[in-house]
This record gives structure tokens, sequence and C-alpha cells, in this order.
């Protein structure tokens, strides 16, 4: 008859290991958190008429136009260029930290629930 209760095989030793692993992992990640935060991503539209530059903290850092692109009679171009320069932007930085993560988690990052590293 099998025992009830208890960590059969030795299991305690094996949840310590598992435990080193998940801090170790976890400072991986806050290391690498804060290297992404100090990253810059710089995406343009519109064949560079406009270019973005977003830090690793999700903000938009510079705004570069050129003096082609900003036409009084056609301000919705200029801002559909603008929109589509931020957009990519924050789209690079996404999977900048995709790759990060995935490098640190062998690329279970997927099955962590989407959580927002």
């Amino acid at each position: 008859m099998a025992k009830r209760g208890g960590f059969p095989g030795g299991m305690p030793g094996n949840m310590n290991n598992l435990m080193k692993q998940a801090q170790r992992m976890q400072r991986q990640m806050e290391e690498a958190q804060k290297e992404l935060e100090e990253k810059e991503i710089t995406a343009s539209a519109g064949g560079g008429a406009v270019e973005v530059t977003v830090s690793g903290k999700k903000e938009v850092t510079k705004i570069k136009l050129s003096e082609e692109v900003v036409d009084p009679d056609d301000i919705e171009m200029l801002e559909d260029l603008i929109m589509a320069a931020v957009n990519e932007a924050f789209r690079q930085l996404e999977e900048v930290s995709a790759e990060s993560m995935a490098k640190i988690t062998g690329g279970i990052g997927g099955g962590l629930g989407g959580l927002p590293f």
C-alpha cells in the first residue's frame, strides 16, 4: 500500500534546485529589464521623412521631421506618418524585449500566461 503525504523519491532536494533556478531566472530577468530600459529604438516612416525614437521605458524621446513632409495643406498625412513611425518603434521594442526574455526563459516565456516582460 502506498504511503500518503510526503514527497516520494526525495522531492525536497529537487524543490530546492527549482527554487534556486527560479531565483536565478528572476535576477536575470530584472537585469534584462534594466538593460532594456536603457535602450533606444528609432523607426521611420515615409521613406525617412518622419523618425521617432522610443526608450525601453516605452516613452517617445525624439521625433524628427523632414521639412518636405510638413505641408499645412496635408496635416493628415503627417499625422499618419508620425503614428506609423511610433507604432513601428514600439513594435521593434517589443520584439527586442521578447528576444531578451526568450534567452533567459529558454523560450518558455509564451507559456507564462502573457506576463508583460
